[in-house]
């Protein structure tokens, strides 16, 4: 079992109290970024009310997410043809398993 650490974050000038897996500056890390993600929606819109600016956050850090998803099988998916690639110049003793 992991030991749980409990770190204070603000976000939007209210005190969240979280307890989690991930070290203290992870953690910490995890909610300034969330912070100016909402900050930014609430500088760059006519909206004041941060429950809906914090949606508008969550959408665009989602969207950031799957992006990066997608590049990352991407380029999971590049490797493996390159892989494949220089595994037939090398010599059959050399080769190893296909992976």
């Amino acid at each position: 079992m992991s030991k749980k650490t409990v770190v204070k974050v603000s976000i939007v000038g209210e005190e969240y109290t979280l307890r989690s897996d991930a070290t203290p500056e992870h953690a910490q890390a995890v909610a300034s970024y969330v912070d100016q993600a909402i900050r930014k929606i609430i500088t760059g819109s006519n909206i004041v009310e941060s429950h809906k600016a914090a949606i508008l956050a969550a959408l665009q850090i989602t969207d950031e997410l799957f992006k990066a998803r997608e590049q990352a099988a991407e380029l999971a998916t590049s490797t493996r043809r390159l892989t494949a690639d220089v595994r037939r110049w090398l010599p059959p003793a050399k080769r190893g398993a296909a992976t």
